[in-house]
């Protein structure tokens, strides 16, 4: 598990830990006031239980849970306005149903259907306050709930916002990482048939003449076909955009050590190793586009979230039925002021376009304490 993974997950269990505290301690509020008010106030203490329970198990019983407190909660205001005690709301109750709420807004789907659980919530908690009318305080306690359920709206819709942002822009960069991919599988595969159609062309010339010379042209319209036939089944869930393809079928060896010369030249210094074994015919062309687009992408990163960065590692190496491609960088901790911008939207993008080939892409810390980028690709 990388560092930033670590603080994040023990941030999020000491932030249970906290919450789940300050319902204990409202629930204890609540036991002391049902002794001095008599039975019928034990009831909120009790639904204070089951509102910690629901709080608890809120990520696998979302929805069951929350119709379960409010079944609760609405039941004990019935029973506390029918008894001649003057009741007070539950304050371990109410914190859990708000808790219950911002989970709901955020999480629940449709939209819709969160906003009625609000909605529900909200007649609830009003209930709660009418039905437990301390010696005429009705009124005060509702308005005290409907703050708080106003407060807890605001943070669940705003939390849903950004979330809706987030998603929008991860299917924004996957849609265009596809119209590319599907650009380039247009230029791939006019690329094969035009050198089908040419070979068609020159065995239909020589076949009265030569007839000899048919058969090496027929093994070439063969080829030429079955990859044109790999590239489309790799890339054929691709959405074609309406657009011009101008792009060259695939890459060159030359061209990646190329764009790493020119990222030496105005940042840090790159080391990049191309393994024996490796030339242009070694990837199909889409792969080495991707790998172009690979490793562009990460020095785009590293010139971006760790500009003080002393050095780059770069290698593509094969193995028995796969490529390889490395990017590391040492010596630099990310700037604080350009991470406080957020991103991570360009390794989606990669994602997508390796993981469209079959291949397998890894972005993370590596065990000697550097930042590395991997991208694996199969080789047919």
């Amino acid at each position: 598990m990388g560092e930033s993974k670590r603080v994040v997950y023990w941030i999020r269990r000491l932030s249970e830990i906290a919450m789940l505290g300050w319902l204990s301690m409202m629930l204890l509020v609540d036991m002391a006031i049902a002794a001095n008010l008599g039975w019928p106030q034990w009831c909120a203490a009790v639904a204070g239980v089951a509102g910690m329970v629901a709080v608890v198990l809120r990520r696998r019983y979302r929805v069951q849970g929350f119709l379960v407190m409010l079944a609760v909660s609405l039941a004990t205001s019935l029973v506390l306005a029918l008894s001649s005690v003057n009741g007070v709301p539950g304050s371990s109750e109410t914190g859990s149903l708000l808790v219950l709420t911002i989970g709901a807004l955020r999480h629940v789907q449709p939209v819709r259907r969160a906003a009625g659980f609000a909605v529900a919530a909200l007649a609830v908690l009003m209930a709660e306050g009418i039905g437990r009318d301390y010696y005429g305080n009705g009124v005060a306690f509702s308005f005290i709930l409907f703050a708080g359920w106003s407060m807890a709206a605001g943070v669940g819709g705003y939390l849903r916002f950004q979330q809706e942002r987030r998603n929008e822009a991860v299917h924004s960069v996957r849609r265009a990482e596809r119209l590319e991919l599907a650009r380039e599988l247009h230029d791939l595969v006019a690329h094969h048939i035009t050198g089908i159609v040419v070979q068609a062309q020159a065995a239909r010339t020589v076949a009265e003449l030569k007839p000899e010379a048919v058969v090496p042209a027929l093994d070439a319209i063969a080829t030429a076909g079955g990859d044109a036939l790999t590239s489309m089944r790799r890339l054929v869930t691709v959405l074609r955009a309406e657009e011009r393809a101008d792009r060259t079928p695939g890459t060159s060896l030359a061209d990646l050590r190329h764009l790493t010369e020119r990222f030496a030249e105005t940042g840090s210094r790159v080391a990049f190793e191309i393994a024996q074994g490796i030339d242009d015919t070694t990837p199909p062309p889409e792969v080495m586009t991707t790998l172009h687009r690979v490793l562009q992408e990460s020095l785009t990163n590293v010139r971006k979230h760790a500009p003080g960065t002393a050095w780059v590692e770069a290698s593509l190496r094969r193995s028995d039925r796969s490529v390889v491609l490395r990017v590391r960088n040492y010596g630099s901790a990310p700037d604080p002021r350009v991470s406080r911008l957020g991103g991570g939207f360009g390794l989606v993008g990669m994602a997508e376009r390796v993981e469209a080939l079959g291949g397998r892409l890894y972005a993370g810390p590596s065990p000697e304490g550097a930042w590395e980028v991997v991208a694996e690709f199969p080789l047919a």
